[in-house]
């Protein structure tokens, strides 16, 4: 049994299920991401496990707490990052996290040590009297997640941490979440970014309308689909006119042509590259490189759930 456990978690609001009696745990120390587009039901989800929401059916275990029974308890060890940054303007970064750390109970002198500390490892140190309406858009999130931790929690729930910011903050952001496990944090992320789910979640769960339709590691998400292997070869010239031939002569194969000077060698088998080689070298034609083209989790996401991935850009390029 993980630290969290979520039981046939179920939410409706009037006639409309939002969330379809959806299980799954996650172990101490890992970060577990539930992705899909805007309207599966992330927010939904976050927000009954995190007390703002009451489920309509289901269970939430959260180390050992009931968290729709006793959610206060539950509220004490776990840390909140919403989607949208709720500190307050006119204050300055320090007294946020000051204020913050108050309404734990934290003493003074303890609360103002901590703001400090998250000050400096997060660099926001040089903007710790700077009013929060004068930081940029990623100096905010830095700080709305240094807020959510003032407390020292044991869980932290972000709710898609890096939508809305620049590439570089994201990365800064990612890099956050990555030492917070080192840390020993358990981390529950929602996002619709399918890059950033490959590269910083321990096991990913895909929800979709409500419903999640696969869980596992990366590894075992590619695992899960029937593999093609792709090879690309970049050439000095167009192999359009040999298409048919190539395809004649390598049963198992198909050749897709991307553009006049590459082309995509696809097939259930691996490929022998030798004999394609060898063919288009009697043809005339040179190859430049050979590169082995690996499925990605955008791959698994589309193969599985239906929806193109353009779909979520368009999402969250719209948040």
């Amino acid at each position: 049994m993980g630290i969290v456990n979520v039981t046939n978690l179920k939410k409706m609001y009037d006639e409309f299920q939002a969330v379809n009696e959806i299980s799954f745990s996650i172990e101490q120390g890992e970060i577990f991401g539930l992705l899909g587009p805007n309207g599966a039901g992330k927010t939904s989800t976050i927000n009954m496990m995190i007390g703002l929401s009451r489920p309509s059916g289901g269970h939430i275990l959260i180390d050992g707490i009931d968290a729709v029974k006793d959610i206060k308890k539950v509220q004490r060890i776990i840390g909140i990052i919403p989607d949208e940054n709720n500190l307050y303007n006119e204050m300055n970064g320090f007294d946020n996290l000051c204020f913050c750390a108050s309404l734990y109970g934290m003493r003074k002198a303890e609360r103002e040590k901590r703001a400090t500390e998250l000050l400096e490892q997060f660099n926001l140190t040089f903007a710790a009297k700077r009013p929060f309406k004068a930081y940029s858009k990623g100096m905010k999130r830095k700080l709305t997640i240094a807020a959510g931790i003032i407390h020292n929690p044991k869980i932290l729930f972000l709710d898609e941490p890096t939508t809305g910011i620049d590439v570089e903050s994201a990365r800064q952001i990612r890099k956050l979440i990555l030492d917070l496990k080192k840390q020993g944090k358990t981390i529950f992320i929602t996002t619709h970014y399918i890059e950033e789910a490959e590269r910083i979640c321990d096991r990913i769960a895909f929800i979709v309308n409500g419903r999640i339709v696969k869980t596992g590691t990366v590894t075992e998400l590619m695992e899960s689909i029937e593999r093609e292997h792709k090879i690309k070869l970049q050439l000095d010239s167009s192999i359009k006119e040999l298409k048919e031939e190539l395809e004649h002569n390598f049963v198992n194969c198909r050749i897709d042509i991307s553009d006049k000077n590459s082309c995509l060698i696809i097939s259930k088998e691996r490929i022998a590259l030798s004999p394609v080689l060898q063919l288009l070298d009697s043809k005339g034609i040179s190859v430049y490189e050979a590169k082995e083209i690996k499925p990605s989790l955008e791959d698994v996401f589309v193969k599985i759930t239906g929806i193109e991935a353009s779909k979520l850009e368009i999402e969250k390029a719209g948040k």
